[in-house]
């Protein structure tokens, strides 16, 4: 009976290693959503950067400026 016992904990065991492997897991994807988070938090705040330094660039800041001064008359 000991054997017996041993036997199906041992397949028990194997059966959450392979389950936890292809993905069945949920314990083991805890981490996915916070590194998805960050990955697009960086890209958020790249963007943002991108965009600021392409609205306070001379040319744009001048477009804008003609645009208002040309609304205003």
């Amino acid at each position: 009976m000991t054997r017996v016992r041993a036997g199906v904990r041992l397949l028990r065991r194997s059966a959450g290693r392979l389950k936890a492997r292809l993905g069945g897991d949920a314990r083991n994807d805890a981490g996915v959503n916070t590194a998805e988070y960050a990955v697009g938090t960086l890209a958020a705040v790249a963007f943002a950067g991108l965009l600021y330094k392409v609205l306070t660039s001379d040319a744009i800041r001048s477009a804008l400026t003609a645009i208002v001064q040309r609304a205003l008359k």
